[in-house]
């Protein structure tokens, strides 16, 4: 596999540096990519840089993952607005752990010669002075080199203006590049296109601090079609991290992606090869509406990110959505991805002991007229409000257009626990698209 050619047909090169081909092609290259720790975890934003080690290290290169501990005190003024606030040395470290974890979905980190290393900038920087910073990287890159960068100038140009700890931003980005090339012998730094003014510094820097010859290689933003901000819904990031974005959320995210859209994006996040792919957007250009292209992305990048039994729950938990889940689908589903399913549904609220109660004075009374359950009526009426009058409800009832955790019932259904899901919740649809989560507490 030639890691060039693979990026290539993937639309996965931004820039490149004159000789990278030729250096990927002589030799086995170890490259780096860095990743923002102010978070325990990463999110979709990162998957191409990820994908980008993947092929690398599949190409038979070594992959490196940095953690910018210390890049991450500072901020990048690249599309920042803001700076960043700083973060201790326990928050950094625990976010290193986390992030490793979850490259370890992606990158083999044992596998002799071309075993992946997760590494930070904390480590080397934090014993270095200031004066030694200045001997040792200042003198070799001049003010009027780093105030041409464009992610300078535009903050210079903002009005807010640049601080001078975001200004040296660029020289701390380009030391690691300079440390990684001198200790570990890192010939290769990647990542996406607002990086190539920062990645070229520190080239520029090893080739005048170290003499040496090194090489940048970015990949394009990525972006929706519809000028939309990739990764982003309406309550923020897609995360990794199944406890951020539930494994749900996630493939309904790849799922609900435009035909345009999934047609890059299937290049981009999957490991499917070009055959592969050309014939999934053959079937898919033939039946449009079978979504053909969406599922398999879907499927693919869900099953990488989480696990196959997280896709599975995911593809049933849908089926519910949409009307063709079971009830005993739906009592098989966890906490977390029922409230991810029926997010947006009204909610109702009902005291537990309404239904115990009602159950331990008909076990009470088994044999006495007294002894009364809580019939449906009761519940859907005086309980939760979901119907305004028992007339209204009943005829509902009657015509079979009430369904209680995905079976219909009629009016002599009895609630009781048993058809309590997680322990709390029951699913009461209206017709054919009103949906209720009841919530028993």
């Amino acid at each position: 596999m030639n890691f060039i050619e693979e990026l290539r047909w993937r639309g996965m090169i931004h820039d490149m540096t004159p000789g990278t081909e030729e250096q990927m092609d002589k030799e086995m290259t170890s490259a780096y990519i860095g990743y923002d720790p102010t978070s325990d975890s990463l999110h979709i934003g990162n998957l191409a840089s990820i994908m980008m080690l993947v092929h690398l290290q599949r190409a038979g290169h070594k992959p490196f993952a940095l953690v910018g501990g210390a890049t991450g005190m500072i901020g990048d003024p690249s599309g920042k607005s803001e700076e960043r606030n700083l973060l201790d040395e326990t928050v950094l470290r625990h976010n290193q752990r986390c992030i490793q974890k979850q490259l370890e979905k992606f990158l083999d980190f044992n596998c002799g010669l071309q075993s992946a290393e997760l590494v930070n900038n904390y480590d080397w920087m934090k014993e270095f002075s200031f004066l030694n910073f200045l001997r040792e990287v200042g003198k070799h890159i001049t003010v009027n080199y780093m105030s041409a960068k464009d992610s300078v100038k535009k903050r210079m140009e903002s009005g807010s203006g640049i601080s001078f700890t975001e200004f040296t931003y660029q020289l701390v980005q380009g030391f690691d590049y300079c440390w990684l090339y001198e200790h570990k012998q890192v010939k290769l730094q990647m990542g996406g296109s607002d990086q190539w003014g920062n990645i070229l510094t520190g080239t520029e820097l090893i080739r005048r601090k170290l003499g040496g010859d090194a090489f940048a290689l970015t990949c394009p933003l990525i972006t929706k079609a519809d000028g939309g901000k990739f990764g982003k819904t309406e309550s923020g990031n897609v995360w990794l991290d199944p406890k951020k974005t539930s494994p749900y959320k996630f493939y309904q995210f790849w799922l609900n992606s435009s035909d345009t859209d999934a047609s890059e994006y299937i290049k981009k996040f999957t490991l499917l090869s070009k055959e592969e792919i050309e014939l999934l957007q053959k079937q898919h250009d033939e039946a449009p509406h079978l979504r053909i292209l969406q599922k398999a992305l879907a499927e693919e990048i869900t099953i990488r990110v989480h696990s196959r039994e997280d896709l599975q729950a995911a593809m049933e938990a849908s089926e519910i959505l949409f009307g063709k889940g079971t009830a005993e689908t739906l009592m098989r589903l966890s906490e977390d991805t029922l409230l991810s399913v029926f997010e947006g549904v009204p909610q109702r609220e009902i005291a537990k002991s309404e239904i115990v109660k009602s159950e331990i004075a008909k076990s009470e009374m088994a044999n006495s007229e007294m002894a009364k359950s809580l019939n449906i009526v009761d519940f859907l009426v005086d309980l939760t409000q979901i119907f305004s009058s028992k007339g209204e409800a009943r005829r509902m009832l009657k015509e079979g257009g009430v369904q209680v955790n995905k079976t219909k019932v009629d009016e002599s259904f009895v609630v009781d626990q048993h058809i309590l899901s997680n322990d709390k919740y029951i699913l009461v649809q209206k017709g054919k698209k009103n949906y209720f989560l009841v919530k028993a507490i």
